[in-house]
């Protein structure tokens, strides 16, 4: 009795090692999160191409020509793409300052003699105040000023930071070649430390790789192609920041509800209120082709029979993500959502009937 007392203290003391152990790890890894957790998800993305270039040469040299492709494919259009939204987002921001915009819709506006209905029936429901155009589109200016400015600070951080943007990439780039390299023993590591059964650390793995595979690479690629698309038409109608009004575009596709029509809706509403109707309802149609086409062709054909999430957990997902994160909240978000229903799907199929033996019988 007093030797099994004896083990049961040593094993105690050396889980609480083990665990101050992991704490002082992740400490340690803290700085490196998103560096380790992108690095996670361009390998997902780019980790078809290892494959097909290992057929032919060593998985060494199949890694570093991967890594190579990532850092021109990647990392050049990014630094290309900063500098010329630094520079778009300072504009918006001037335009909302001088409040140029604003100006323009409310003499669109005010041609319709909307507001004189409006008013008139306040005034008939007992509500003397008198609306003013100014008055409705002074918080939207103040939104361009915050989101242009806000923008402008970080594309100018990161272009005033080059060398800091340039090691991080370099950093991931080799989180990337060692989890090409050795991805599979990192696993089998993993699997080996668990102490849940094999089965239960190879569903969570595997559901979690097509969980994350599906919200964030599906999505990711759908954002970028709606963003791009977005960008370009803006640009073919001369709007103003077409690149900004992009990268908007390319955020709110992760969104499943709203979408990039959060944009492109308001903007067919101002050309039919400036008598362009068939531009208006050529943007309407755009805006419905592109989602339906990413939203039921592209999405299925690339998830297939993979289990999706729910898009309303999605949407607060991401929206909780940036909340609480900030812009790497697009990521995480969705990637905790998916730990959750990863691990609950594990708890209803093996540990329900030990927790509630009777529902298991029902």
């Amino acid at each position: 009795m007093e030797q099994t007392i004896f083990q049961r203290g040593v094993f105690f003391f050396f889980l609480a090692l083990f665990c101050a152990s992991i704490l002082l790890l992740g400490n340690l890894l803290a700085p490196f999160t998103a560096t380790i957790v992108l690095g996670g998800v361009i390998t997902g993305v780019f980790q078809p191409m290892v494959n097909v270039f290992a057929q032919k040469i060593s998985m060494r040299a199949a890694s570093v020509l991967t890594c190579i492709i990532i850092f021109f494919v990647v990392f050049i259009p990014v630094v290309f793409f900063v500098g010329v939204l630094s520079r778009e987002a300072l504009g918006l921001y001037n335009m909302a300052r001088d409040a140029v915009f604003s100006n323009q819709l409310i003499q669109t506006l005010e041609n319709t003699r909307a507001l004189e209905r409006l008013n008139d029936l306040l005034a008939r429901a007992g509500i003397q105040k008198t609306v003013s155009w100014q008055e409705l589109f002074a918080p939207v200016s103040e939104l361009g000023k915050m989101l242009g400015l806000s923008l402008f600070q970080q594309a100018r951080f990161i272009t005033s930071n080059l060398l800091n943007l340039v090691f991080y990439f370099c950093l991931m780039l080799i989180v990337i070649f060692y989890m090409f390299m050795d991805g599979k023993r990192l696993i089998q590591y993993l699997y080996d430390l668990s102490p849940l059964q094999d089965e239960h650390d190879k569903k969570l793995v595997t559901q979690f790789h097509e969980m994350a595979g599906a919200v964030l690479i599906v999505n990711g690629l759908g954002g970028l192609i709606q963003g791009i698309a977005g960008g370009v038409l803006f640009w073919f109608l001369g709007l103003n920041s077409p690149v900004l009004w992009g990268l908007v575009m390319g955020f709110m596709a992760f969104l499943p509800i709203v979408g990039i029509g959060i944009v492109l809706v308001p903007t067919a509403v101002f050309y039919m209120i400036d008598n362009s109707m068939i531009t208006g309802f050529g943007l309407l149609g755009f805006y419905g082709m592109l989602s339906w086409g990413v939203e039921y062709i592209y999405k299925p054909k690339l998830v297939g029979d993979r289990v999706a999430m729910h898009p309303l957990l999605v949407f607060f997902a991401i929206i909780g993500g940036l909340n609480v994160y900030g812009l790497m909240g697009i990521i995480y978000g969705p990637l905790i959502a998916t730990l959750f229903l990863t691990l609950s799907d594990i708890y209803f199929s093996s540990f329900q009937s030990m927790v509630e033996p009777a529902k298991q019988k029902k």
